[in-house]
């Protein structure tokens, strides 16, 4: 086949119409063959002879959507200098947009012999025991589709699964289960129109790798955070198939989901790869660039430096690396059509060299880029290296996952002492994790649960986790657990336990969605899906992980509660600010916000640091609100006092005088879900049950 220079850039396969052009970079590569795959498996290789600043490239007339094809790399193979080609190694393109096929585990795979480590594997060709890149075609009727783009304060987050959400949908075609078009069929789409979400965050829909280890145990990669292909969706969540058609859906459901006004957020993981440390597969990136592309322990490069737990971490002060991610981002934006990025193990991103550098050259990129700039960028602003914990240390573009929200919510709740004036700075925004650098609340992701970790439901009914299912001994999974003093562990039948856990769920989403800042659900958490104790169901792809859509009554009342929470937050811009509140008037009186006491007065600074206080009011005052909304105009809105209990035994509370408010009606009551109490009134005593709260209006 004859092979026309063609050009360095766009990088990957790039199809015009009447054939593709193929780009790929490598800095130590002595040479390099594009290798097209047939249908029956066989191979046909060309050299590509052309090499513009490290970048090899050539175009071949008559190649177009759907070829599959790989690349082989000839260089160095030097693992104790940090360079590993291997041409035995068929090679996907890093920046392939569709992906077919998954890895077998074969010994091919691997640089080195299971036998001998130290024996180079240059014999055995992984061609039919690897994945391959496929060539696509971009063209899509995209029609009137246009990005609900919507502001920080009116957002709330779904984390969703795209196969956990939708595997036992009753209301989803059984043959798309499970499948990027069951989330964008209309029984996903109004569902989550009907709850009042905005935006669905899905777990890694990029190209990842069933690890063989977790396949031989009968298990698999059910979460996806071993991402090998960072432009392709996943194939096996398409219903359509694998050559293209993945790109395809995925669009579909985008524009699904854009049509209801729902935005699309991805978990993105830019931190590592799934070809793991010295002793992982060779499958991509470690073949073509080893030392390009991973960050390898200084004076030992035959070993990669980790701070993800995953065996490698990319190497981020390389221009080549940045120049993959932020044509990725780029691409998922502009072609496919999303609307953010939320970032695993963020911390490692801004690791240039050991330590995390908010001023690191990756945040200067994304902060410059007039496309990445303008989507939503959330953070899990943390990672395993040293220092790696960085809440609150964001560059202002960013919002960040608040681990400390998460923490000290779950304090209050479960009746830790000392808890409550990090307590109500979490309610109110985290003015003291984001006001210094002039962020404002909207830079808090508030969250109670999200993949990692417990269900909501399992949260409040286990002490312990319960992994056995997942074959490593108890030893996976974050030990974090603490007494939530519910009752017996687990499952149970006895009514009083069950309606304490019960309130508690309700305890913990009311606190979720009437705090400042984005709230975020993860999915099932409104219905009461449970994992059985299981905290870390990332091998799980099965009933244990999935959503089970057969609803019973306590499930359904539970749901409906947190359907009439998400449409209260809607329905007051008290509850989701874009600024902080500034509390009393210049004058002294109350302004936009006040705490109170059980006893109907004004908390005093003293009373912040009683150890046993976990009983508290907080007054949102509606007509003090004076800054604008979007459109310039100025907002007011209902007065609220929440009361909150977090104490085991009930508390009588008085309400506060006149000051605030005459009468107050009920709007929850999450002792007496679905239950009507009378309108209250300033001064009255109300009964404040254990670990209950108490929504009131002031209309």
């Amino acid at each position: 086949m004859r092979i026309k220079p063609g050009r360095s850039y766009p990088l990957g396969a790039t199809y015009n119409g009447s054939g593709t052009n193929f780009s790929l970079f490598s800095e130590v590569a002595q040479r390099v063959e594009l290798a097209l795959i047939a249908d029956d498996g066989s191979q046909e290789c060309v050299d590509l002879t052309e090499m513009d600043g490290f970048v090899w490239h050539g175009y071949l007339p008559g190649v177009g959507p759907g070829q599959r094809y790989g690349f082989r790399v000839h260089g160095p193979y030097d693992p104790d200098q940090g360079q590993r080609c291997n041409p035995a190694k068929l090679l996907l393109d890093p920046y392939a947009k569709a992906i077919d096929g998954q890895i077998d585990g074969d010994e091919s795979l691997f640089g080195y012999r299971f036998d001998d480590h130290d024996e180079p594997n240059d014999s055995m060709d992984s061609l039919g025991h690897t994945m391959l890149s496929v060539v696509t075609d971009t063209a899509f009727d995209w029609g009137d589709d246009r990005a609900p783009d919507l502001a920080y304060h009116h957002t709330v987050i779904y984390e969703a699964h795209v196969k956990g959400l939708t595997q036992t949908h009753p209301g989803v075609p059984e043959e798309i289960r499970g499948t990027y078009a069951a989330i964008g069929h209309p029984a996903i789409v109004d569902y989550l129109t009907w709850l009042g979400v905005t935006a669905i965050e899905l777990m890694p829909v990029h190209q990842f790798v069933q690890d063989p280890h977790l396949i031989e145990r009968g298990l698999s990669n059910y979460w996806g955070y071993n991402t090998i292909g960072f432009f392709a969706p996943h194939n096996a969540y398409s219903s359509s198939g694998s050559r293209g058609q993945q790109v395809t859906e995925f669009k579909a459901m985008v524009k699904s989901l854009h049509a209801a006004g729902i935005e699309v957020i991805l978990d993105v993981v830019y931190n590592h790869t799934a070809e793991g440390n010295e002793l992982g597969p060779t499958l991509s990136f470690k073949g073509i660039d080893n030392a390009s592309y991973y960050r390898l322990v200084d004076d030992d490069p035959a070993h990669y430096f980790d701070t993800t737990g995953t065996g490698n971490s990319l190497l981020m002060r390389h221009p080549h690396v940045l120049q993959l991610i932020m044509d990725s981002l780029r691409y998922w934006v502009e072609d496919m059509h999303v609307d953010g990025f939320r970032f695993d193990l963020a911390a490692t991103l801004a690791r240039q060299f050991h330590e995390v550098d908010k001023l690191s050259v990756f945040f200067d990129l994304v902060q410059q880029d007039p496309v990445i700039s303008q989507v939503k960028l959330i953070a899990e602003p943390w990672d395993i290296g040293e220092g790696g914990y960085q809440v609150g240390n964001f560059p202002p573009l960013w919002t960040e996952w608040n681990g400390r929200y998460r923490d000290t919510i779950r304090d209050f709740w479960r009746g830790a002492e000392a808890t409550l004036p990090e307590f109500a700075s979490r309610l109110a925004g985290s003015a003291d994790l984001y006001q210094s650098d002039r962020r404002r609340p909207l830079a808090s992701i508030n969250f109670i649960t999200a993949h990692d970790g417990f269900t909501l439901r399992d949260l409040v009914s286990y002490n312990d986790k319960h992994n056995d299912a997942n074959g490593e001994d108890g030893q996976d999974g974050s030990d974090d657990n603490q007494s939530w003093n519910c009752g017996a562990e687990g499952e149970t039948d006895d009514p009083q336990i069950l309606a304490l856990r019960a309130r508690q769920q309700r305890n913990l989403l009311t606190t979720l969605l009437l705090s400042q800042g984005v709230p975020m659900i993860a999915h099932g958490d409104e219905l009461g899906r449970t994992q059985h104790g299981n905290n870390n169901v990332y091998c799980q792809d099965n009933e244990l992980s999935w959503i089970d859509w057969h609803l019973d009554q306590p499930r359904q009342d539970l749901l409906d509660f947190t359907r009439q929470l998400v449409h209260l937050r809607r329905d007051h811009p008290l509850l989701r600010r874009r600024r902080f509140f500034r509390g009393d008037a210049p004058d002294g009186s109350i302004g936009d916000l006040a705490w109170f006491l059980p006893d109907g007065n004004r908390m005093q600074d003293s009373d912040w640091h009683w150890d046993d206080a976990r009983t508290v009011a907080v007054f949102l005052n509606g007509q003090a609100i004076t800054e604008p909304d979007q459109e310039g105009d100025p907002v007011t809105d209902d007065s609220f006092l929440i009361l909150f209990n977090g104490h085991h035994e009930p508390v009588e509370f008085r309400l506060p005088g006149t000051a605030i408010g005459e009468k107050w009606h009920v709007a929850v009551d999450t002792f007496q879900d679905g239950e009507t109490r009378p309108d209250l009134h300033a001064e009255d005593s109300v009964h404040l049950e254990a670990r209950s709260t108490l929504v009131l209006i002031r209309q």
